[in-house]
């Protein structure tokens, strides 16, 4: 039964189970849901927030990657035009941002 549900986990997209954490809270805000029931709901949602934030922390590190690899890694393949990403840069400049030479 422990795999099925991992599988199940493994098919839901984060937005899914981000929703599913928040009808979790809901359900524990009701007046009349019993002890056992808002025991086990929230469980059942420390377990998912937990599995939540895990994965957020490895969208972060991706992030990172990407915005401290220079661009030409990641432009690797195409020719012809080259971007500037400047959207973290520290300056005042409003018109900073990305922006493509050809």
């Amino acid at each position: 039964m422990r795999k099925s549900k991992e599988k199940e986990k493994n098919t839901e997209s984060f937005e899914e189970r981000l929703k599913k954490l928040e009808s979790i809270s809901e359900k524990i805000r009701e007046k009349d849901i019993g002890i056992e029931d808002a025991l086990l709901s929230f469980e059942e949602g420390i377990k998912l927030a937990k599995e939540l934030e895990s994965e957020l922390e490895k969208i972060e590190g991706k992030v990172q990657i990407l915005l401290n690899s220079p661009l030409e890694e990641l432009e690797a393949g195409k020719k012809g035009a080259k971007a500037e990403l400047d959207l973290f840069a520290q300056t005042d400049a409003p018109e900073e941002g990305l922006r493509i030479h050809g």
